[in-house]
């Protein structure tokens, strides 16, 4: 009986945090900020960063996956936003997950989130380079995509990243007892 409860309540946690993902990519998408005219300042992640946290990296990824799930209904990319969307930012909230969850403390937070800055970093560029660009910019020369890769999307990404790992740092505790069910 107890696990069905467990089960249950981690199941309520992942789709209310899955919500709350979608809903602020909605709100990203809505404001003007843009950098490069197609990358997004929103703060969707912070709800699948703080539930790897509570509960491991896969529901963190899971997260990720429902929020950019539910973003296809509207997609404006042809599907290819919300897969660098999962990609790169399930990179970001996997990595943090996976050391977090070795070392519960503030120092493995640390550790984790500026590795999964790193790592989200490093996929965005093979992202972009090997997936993306190639589906928007046909025809571009090498030049003109690592133009774009170093002096605007690698940046992005960490500073995107770093902003994501300070909010989540401050947040993430006096949200864990909710998030936990103490």
């Amino acid at each position: 009986m107890n696990t069905s409860k467990i089960t249950v309540r981690r199941l309520a946690v992942i789709g209310v945090l899955s919500a709350a993902a979608f809903l602020l990519q909605l709100l990203g998408t809505v404001l003007p900020f843009k950098v490069g005219g197609f990358l997004e300042i929103e703060f969707s992640d912070l709800p699948a960063i703080i539930g790897t946290f509570a509960m491991g990296p896969v529901t963190g990824v899971v997260i990720e996956l429902i929020k950019n799930l539910l973003k296809c209904s509207m997609t404006t990319t042809g599907f290819v936003g919300e897969l660098a969307n999962f990609l790169i930012n399930g990179t970001f909230v996997l990595t943090a997950g996976l050391i977090y969850n070795r070392s519960k403390t503030r120092k493995g937070a640390v550790i984790g989130l500026c590795c999964a800055v790193i790592t989200m970093t490093v996929m965005g560029m093979l992202a972009n380079y090997f997936i993306l660009l190639p589906l928007y910019m046909q025809g571009a020369s090498f030049e003109v995509k690592m133009n774009l890769i170093l002096t605007t999307i690698t940046p992005f990404n960490l500073v995107k990243g770093a902003v994501l790992s300070v909010i989540t740092f401050f947040i993430y505790k006096p949200l864990s007892p909710i998030i936990k069910g103490r």
